[in-house]
Parts: C-alpha cells; sequence; structure tokens
C-alpha cells in the first residue's frame, strides 16, 4: 500500500491541479449601502442560489467572491431590509455596488417582518446583534434609548443591581468587557452612576456583542467584546433627527461634503433635570452632555478616509461641597485601501481617554486621574477562494496611566501638591484568522493572537522580602500590608516587567441540514489591565492600572457548545449553547483592603481563579405583527483564593465562593405589537436571581464598641429582581410629500412597581435597640414621555 501511494500520489495532485485551472474562476467584489441614505451596511449576507457559496460584507460594507465564469444569481439579505435578488455574468473581474431598501419603505401593509436568523453555516457562535430599529423599540428607564440596557434582555448578560454602571457577561466583571466606538476603547461606558449609557441611539449603525467564539483581532479583555460603529452621514442628501424627553434631548445632521463621494455627521444629546432643581433654589446638580462626530471621503475606488470622535461628560455637584466631572474621548483617523478586488485593508490610529475629576471645596483639593492610550493598528482581510477568507494585522498600543494628581485649591489651602507615581505601558499584538469551508456541511474558523505586554518606566518599584507584598499573620490568620526592604527606580522607557502570550482561537459549524447546526467554539484571551475596584460594578472613582511584578495578567479559557436551527421559512430561530469559563490571576483583595490614593497598591492584593459555566437559550419570533424574543439562562460565576502556603487561610478559607456577578437565573422577554399604521407597542419583563452579598451573622462587644461578625464571604443574596416595562408609539398619519415626520413614545417603566433593592444595610434602631435591615431601592414606578422627529 505505501508503494502504490508513492506512485500514484504525486499523479492524483496533478490531476487535481489540472481540474482547478481548466475551470475559469472570476472575483465579484464592492459594497453593499442603503438606496437612501448611502450608508454602508455590516454583515450583510451575500448567498449564490443553488450553491453553497456565501459571504458577507466586513465593517465598511465591502465583500469578494470568488466564483466561476458563467451565470450567477445572488441573494442578498440584511435583517430590516428587502432581499435582493440579481442575476451576474461573469466573464472577467467585476466590481459591482448594490442598494438595499428599507422594508418599512417597501410595504404598504402592516406586516412586520425582521427575520433575524441563526446562521446556520458560519461558524460564529456566541455572538449576539441588536439592530438599532429593534433596540428603540424597547421601552427603557425615562424614556432615554439605552444600548447598553438592551444587552440585558439577551442570554448571558446581566447587570449589577439596579442603577449600576456596566453589564456583565457569563460570570465575568463589568471591567473584563472590552467596549469598542469606532475600534476606540470606552473605559466607562455610563452616564450619571450608570443610569444611561454614554452611545446616542441616533449616531449608532451597528453593534455586535461577542460573548465566546472571538475572533483573534480582538483581545485585551477576558470575558467579552462590544464592537459599536457609528454612521458614516447621509451621502445623498441633508437630514436631521433628533428627540425631545423628560430629563434629556437629543439632535444628529447629517448629510454629504461632495454628494456620493463624501459625508459627514454631527450629534449631540444633554440632560436639563438639573434646571429645575434650580427653580427651586436646590443647589445640588446633576447632568450629562455628549457628541459625536464623523467625516468620511472617498478619495477614489481604492480609498476612503474616516475621522470620527467621541467627546462625553458628566458634572456631579452637592450644594458647594464637591464637584464631580469625568468622562470619555476618542478620536479616531482611519485610511481604507483596496489593494485589489480580493485584499482590503485598513490603518487606524485612535486615541482614547479617560478623565475623572473630583473638587473639594470643604477641604480645599482638586483631584484628577485618568488613563489615554494611542493605538496603531493595520488590518487585513484576504479574500483568497470562495472557501477560504483570511484576516490578519498588527497593533501597538501604548498607555499612560495617572492614578491620582491632588491640587490645592488655593493658597490659603492645607492640603499640598501631590502626584501618586504614573504608569505607563505598551502592548503589541499580531494575528491572523482563517475561516474555512472544509465541505458542504463542515466549516472552520481558526486563528492565533500573539501578544506582547511591557510596563516602563518611569517608576519606582518596591522589593519585599520573599517577593511577597502582602504578608500573613498566623496567629491572627489575616493578611497584612508588607513592608517594602528596597526600591528601585526605573528611568523613561525602561522595560520594568514584560509578558507574552499565545491566545488560540477555533470554531466549528457542522450543517445537519439546512435548517440546523450543532457548533463549537474554544478562545483563549488575555487581559494585562486591570480595574483597581472592590464594588460589584464600577465607578467613576475606580482606576485602572497594567500588569506589573506582582499584578500578574488575567488569562481565560473558554469552551462553549451550541444548536442553532431556523423554523417555518425563518419566522422562528432557536440558539442553545452550553459554556465553560476559567479566568487564571483575577485579582481578590485582603479584608479591609484600602483602595482610594494607595501607590503600594500591590500591598493589598491576592491572586485568585474565577469559573463561570453556564446553559443559556434565545427563542426568536421574526415575522409578524407580534415579534420579540425569549431568552433564558442557567448559570454559576464563582471565585476562589486559596492560600498561598499550606499555613494560609486563603480567602474565605480558600473555598469556591459566589463572585458578585453570579446570577443563577436570568430571564428575559421583550415584544413588539404593531397595531396598524399608527400604533406600536412594546413590553419588556426581566427576572434575575438576586445578587450576591456578605450579610452579619452577628455581633459582639469590646470594650463598649459593638463589632459585627459576618458570614462568609458572597454567601448571601439580595431578594429577586425583577421588573416589567411597557411602551406605546404614536406615529401621527403623515404625507409621504412632507419631510418633517414625527412621532409620540409613552413609556412605563417598572409597571407594578417593584422596589429592586440596590443595597441592604444592617443598623441599631436608636428606639428600640433592635437590629434592623434597610432597603435601598432606586426606582419605582416611572412615567416617560418623548418626541422623536426627522426631516
Amino acid at each position: 500500500m505505501p508503494l502504490l501511494l508513492k506512485k500514484y500520489l504525486p499523479l492524483y495532485f496533478l490531476f487535481l491541479f489540472a481540474d482547478v485551472l481548466s475551470q475559469e474562476k472570476y472575483t465579484l467584489s464592492g459594497t453593499i449601502s442603503d438606496s437612501k441614505t448611502g450608508e454602508t451596511l455590516i454583515g450583510v449576507n451575500i448567498q449564490v442560489k443553488n450553491s453553497k457559496a456565501y459571504t458577507y460584507t466586513n465593517e465598511y460594507g465591502f465583500y469578494s467572491l470568488t466564483l466561476p465564469k458563467g451565470l450567477h444569481i445572488l441573494i442578498i439579505s440584511f435583517v430590516g431590509y428587502q432581499t435582493l435578488e440579481k442575476t451576474v455574468n461573469l466573464t472577467e473581474n467585476r466590481t459591482q455596488k448594490f442598494y438595499l431598501e428599507e422594508i418599512s419603505k417597501q410595504l404598504d401593509e402592516i406586516i412586520i417582518t425582521n427575520k433575524q436568523k441563526a446562521n446556520i453555516r458560519k461558524p460564529e457562535m456566541s455572538v449576539n446583534k441588536l439592530t438599532i430599529a429593534t433596540i428603540k423599540q424597547m421601552p427603557v428607564v425615562l424614556g432615554e434609548v439605552d444600548i447598553i440596557k438592551s444587552l440585558l434582555f439577551l442570554p448571558g448578560v446581566t447587570n449589577a443591581g439596579e442603577g449600576q454602571s456596566g453589564f456583565n457577561v457569563r460570570g465575568g466583571g463589568a471591567d473584563q468587557n472590552l467596549i469598542l466606538l469606532d475600534e476606540a476603547t470606552i473605559y466607562n461606558s455610563s452616564h450619571v452612576f450608570g443610569m444611561f449609557s454614554v452611545f446616542n441611539p441616533d449616531a449608532i449603525k451597528d453593534l455586535k456583542l461577542y460573548k465566546g467564539g472571538i475572533p483573534s483581532r480582538y483581545g485585551g479583555r477576558v470575558s467579552s467584546v462590544l464592537d459599536i460603529y457609528q454612521k458614516d452621514g447621509n451621502s445623498n442628501k441633508f437630514s436631521m433627527n433628533g428627540g425631545i424627553g423628560l430629563i434629556s434631548s437629543r439632535i444628529l445632521a447629517e448629510g454629504p461634503i461632495v454628494k456620493e463621494k463624501g459625508s459627514f455627521l454631527f450629534g449631540g444629546r444633554a440632560s436639563y433635570a438639573h434646571l429645575f432643581l434650580k427653580l427651586t433654589d436646590n443647589e445640588n446638580s446633576a447632568y450629562f452632555y455628549d457628541l459625536n462626530t464623523k467625516l468620511n471621503y472617498k478619495l477614489n475606488k481604492n480609498n476612503n478616509l474616516y475621522l470620527s470622535g467621541y467627546f462625553g461628560r458628566d458634572v456631579f455637584s452637592l450644594n458647594e461641597l464637591f464637584t464631580n466631572t469625568y468622562g470619555n474621548a476618542t478620536v479616531n483617523m482611519r485610511w481604507n485601501h483596496l489593494f485589489t478586488d480580493k485584499l482590503f485593508s485598513n490603518l487606524s490610529f485612535i486615541y482614547s481617554d479617560y478623565y475623572y475629576g473630583l473638587v473639594l471645596d470643604f477641604i480645599g483639593f482638586n483631584w484628577k486621574s485618568g488613563i489615554q492610550s494611542y493605538n496603531l493598528k493595520y488590518d487585513f482581510k484576504y479574500y483568497w477562494t470562495e472557501k477560504l477568507k483570511l484576516n490578519f494585522g498588527v497593533n501597538t498600543n501604548h498607555y499612560s496611566f495617572n492614578p491620582g494628581t491632588i491640587e490645592p485649591l488655593d493658597d490659603e489651602s492645607s492640603i499640598n501638591y501631590r502626584q501618586l507615581d504614573k504608569k505607563y505601558a505598551l502592548e503589541h499584538a499580531f494575528y491572523l484568522d482563517a475561516e474555512q469551508e472544509i465541505s458542504d456541511k463542515l466549516t472552520l474558523s481558526y486563528g492565533l493572537r500573539h501578544s506582547l505586554f511591557y510596563r516602563l518606566g518611569p517608576s519606582t518599584i518596591n522589593y519585599y522580602e520573599n517577593n511577597q507584598p502582602v504578608t500573613y499573620d498566623e496567629a491572627l490568620q489575616i493578611y497584612e500590608k508588607g513592608e517594602p526592604v528596597s526600591t528601585q527606580f526605573f528611568s523613561r522607557s525602561k522595560v520594568i516587567k514584560d509578558y507574552q502570550n499565545l491566545e488560540p482561537r477555533l470554531a466549528v459549524a457542522y450543517e445537519i441540514n439546512e435548517h440546523s447546526s450543532v457548533k463549537a467554539s474554544y478562545h483563549r484571551m488575555t487581559q494585562y489591565l486591570q480595574l483597581i475596584s472592590n464594588t460589584a460594578s464600577p465607578t467613576p472613582l475606580d482606576v485602572w492600572t497594567p500588569s506589573d511584578n506582582y499584578i500578574k495578567p488575567q488569562l481565560s479559557d473558554q469552551f462553549a457548545v451550541g444548536y442553532f436551527r431556523n423554523f417555518k421559512d425563518d419566522n422562528y430561530t432557536l440558539e442553545a449553547e452550553a459554556y465553560y469559563k476559567t479566568v487564571k490571576n483575577r485579582m481578590d483583595y485582603i479584608d479591609g483592603a484600602d483602595l482610594i490614593a494607595n501607590e503600594a497598591i500591590e500591598q493589598v492584593i491576592l491572586n485568585g481563579r474565577m469559573r463561570s459555566y453556564g446553559l443559556e437559550i434565545l427563542f426568536r419570533k421574526n415575522t409578524g405583527n407580534l415579534n420579540g424574543w425569549i431568552a433564558y439562562t442557567l448559570s454559576k460565576s464563582q471565585q476562589q483564593t486559596p492560600g498561598r502556603t499550606p499555613n494560609e487561610v486563603g480567602i474565605n478559607n480558600g473555598e469556591w465562593y459566589n463572585s458578585a456577578y453570579d446570577k443563577t437565573h436570568n430571564l428575559a422577554v421583550t415584544g413588539n405589537y404593531k397595531w396598524n399604521k399608527k400604533w406600536t407597542f412594546g413590553a419588556n419583563f426581566t427576572f434575575q436571581s438576586g445578587q450576591p452579598v456578605t450579610y452579619p451573622n452577628g455581633k459582639y462587644v469590646y470594650q463598649g464598641i459593638t463589632v459585627p461578625s459576618y458570614n462568609s464571604r458572597n454567601a448571601d443574596r439580595l431578594p429577586f429582581y425583577h421588573h416589567l416595562d411597557v411602551s406605546a408609539t404614536l406615529t401621527p398619519k403623515k404625507s409621504e410629500n412632507k419631510r418633517w415626520k414625527g412621532e409620540w413614545v409613552f413609556g412605563i417603566y417598572n409597571v407594578y412597581s417593584r422596589k429592586n433593592a440596590a443595597s441592604i444595610s444592617f443598623r441599631q434602631n436608636y428606639e428600640t435597640g433592635a437590629n434592623e435591615a434597610i432597603r435601598l431601592s432606586i426606582f419605582g414606578i416611572v412615567p416617560s414621555v418623548t418626541y422623536n422627529f426627522k426631516f
């Protein structure tokens, strides 16, 4: 047998090569855009009829498809748009633009078609995509459309409680989520301490949440990636839209710079509830504002330029005691270049900044902190064949961390100027991703990311006995701060500590039939930036810090397997996934840890680990007057910090305990009903297990002082969290010839006024002497009304 293989194998490859040459193939490439605005569309599916060949548009609306010579019928489909069927005759390489028309502009009937199929063939899992149209139909608190809040209705996504900022994915912390706006990192995604998100929905074109199976082009966080792209702007005609609500208003203007070649977009949003406080002589104030902008220009058919930016601020002041200001700023300059009809590239220079400022008038000083990053990245996509696509690229990111600057307000202040030791770091990454169709039923996505991280000077580093900045008192069985035995100063750009990690990624999809498939994925992620916070959700005061000699990078490994099915001509879809995730080097804090203005943060930190696992189910109804989905997650999230030696007890006696993000049950139901051309109704219901907390289980009196004793860490829970929200949208009868179009949105958040507990505190009643628990609730029932307009 080996002799036969040796003799005939070269002939086999010769015939195979001759067969490939005999099939003349050409490439069809171009962009797909909205027919009315000229806005390019992300993720449009292009399927060749009666064939397994397909592709989809990238983040800039570009596609490329290599096919045999001859006639081909293309079926081009996208959520919320009319499916387009086009016949092309390929006799040479060809560039072809396609335009899709919104369904709402096509239909006179009131039937809603919003098909969001489970993509059976694509090896993409643990990914959720929401359209802006869907998000705007969901009832929200105070009538403010909120992208982050809409994510909470997806499986595997929870919040840290009522009025809390951030979101948690598959049992991970909010700091483990990478949030990108036009490729720029957003370090704090919330306004008003978590009440609203920083994203103006009018300015957003596309968003996608990766919970697993994360492509190699993403890195830097270990839980999820939320990738958001702003609209490019209307390249055909000038238009404006906006809304007026109870606490804020927004407006967005867009139009052509040069028709069909370039466009601009400017958007603004601001709250004004603080103005009503001034009418009542109330000196307190709380407001936010943000600005979005984007410019793009097409130099020629192979080169496009983009400039986008975001700026947002929150201001909170209490009488004349203090003023708190914080927010994000980003700028991104991009150059798209098409080398050939198969090779697409994007070069980006990105600046991100998060600033936190606190002015304490009654003490007489100003506190400033923040993080800045400069990122240069070059990404390529190569459409090698119709069965093989490659993504590859490099990026480098320079970080500057300011943990705190203290400045006296005036010469009479008793506070001296103080600058906490600034920190610097450099992160590089190289990646390669491949999506390959192995057979008609089997498709693979595989890749590798190589990340390198350097903690840089100038900085002074402490050294400790036995290299342990945290010591252990065996007699008292407690952890304490260690005392440095020496220090070393590293000059500018000197490497203090370096790390490098290989991050493999793999996903596989096996098509059972044209309606169903099974998928599996594995990925490893590395996170070199850590958030110094021991709260359940991020706060504006939280400080980011780089990995160094003592704070190690987090490493996560996640496995997932799922079943995906479309029913009844894609009118219904079912997605079911099970996952298991581990995280190494998750920071834990010793009891009594002081995190504010701590220049030796390593003295209160221990390295632990996390694990989470669960089952997610998402069932959608995509068509008809009534549509929506049901999402349910059954999960567990735990953390463990064992002792470093057999004599140490670790945290919680070294046993696994519930993480602050553990929610055993998470049920979300959302639906929309179009009654007629004027009225549309929406409703959301959410139910989650209570957040893990630590309650006191007793007390003792020492020298006249009452000291509480506590149960195991996070062994208790807040009560179940749930609420029902409803909305009604009125679209007055309008003439198609009129440019001004408006709608009224009426909403009620928390219809039955559930008093969800944000926290429970314990105290002694001064009158009776008895101990009592006090529940803090943020919202009861909240009605709202908003007027949206467009012209």
